[in-house]
């Protein structure tokens, strides 16, 4: 679950002095975002982090997982917090902020962004989509394990959706699974996942 609270007007600086370390707060267009997730958002990041974790493992990738660093789209006041950031080693050397802050400002050092969609949905559907778009990173990933998603985006009637949003021509071609589909990307070819080993983790909760 994400919620703003009453803080306004923020620089990207200031976030980063006052909350950079925090891992419970993002910054958008200025406005504090106080991000408290519900356990169930846990446990799903953590499954779909494991399984990511197995690939990385087995084709023996210059690639690492990380949960609580920062991500400045082109937004001069806002720093995002993904659930998940696949990044690749080798392209860290070009990050200005990196050695002192983990913080990412270069769509060309992440491989895949993974969101679990949280009440405040909007962030997730439209703004994230955007300005990873705009960033140019090659797979984005929202895990909408609830079907909280608004209509336009995961249709009607509402239920559990993965969409998986792939750069082509610099821009995201977007494909939606439900129940039953499976989660495969060309960045881990052996990757199988069944959409339902997800679904049921918030059947069961």
């Amino acid at each position: 679950m994400t919620t703003a609270i009453a803080r306004t007007g923020i620089s990207f600086n200031e976030f980063i002095n006052c909350y950079g370390d925090d891992k419970n707060y993002e910054l958008i267009d200025g406005e504090l975002i106080d991000m408290e997730p519900t356990g169930l958002h846990e446990q799903v990041g953590a499954f779909v982090s494991r399984k990511l974790n197995v690939q990385i493992d087995l084709l023996d990738l210059p690639y690492f997982i990380v949960h609580c660093c920062l991500l400045k789209p082109l937004g001069i006041a806002t720093a995002f917090r993904p659930d998940i950031m696949v990044l690749d080693e080798a392209a860290l050397s070009r990050e200005p902020l990196w050695t002192r802050e983990p913080i990412i400002t270069m769509g060309t050092t992440v491989k895949l962004v993974v969101e679990v969609v949280s009440t405040n949905w909007q962030n997730d559907y439209a703004r994230k989509y955007e300005d990873y778009e705009a960033l140019e990173i090659p797979e984005y990933w929202l895990v909408d394990h609830l079907g909280l998603g608004g209509k336009y985006y995961i249709g009607s009637p509402k239920q559990p959706t993965i969409t998986l949003c792939r750069l082509v021509d610099g821009e995201y071609q977007k494909t939606i699974l439900h129940s039953g589909d499976r989660i495969q990307t060309p960045l881990f070819p052996d990757l199988d996942l069944p959409c339902d080993r997800l679904f049921t983790l918030a059947e069961s909760a």
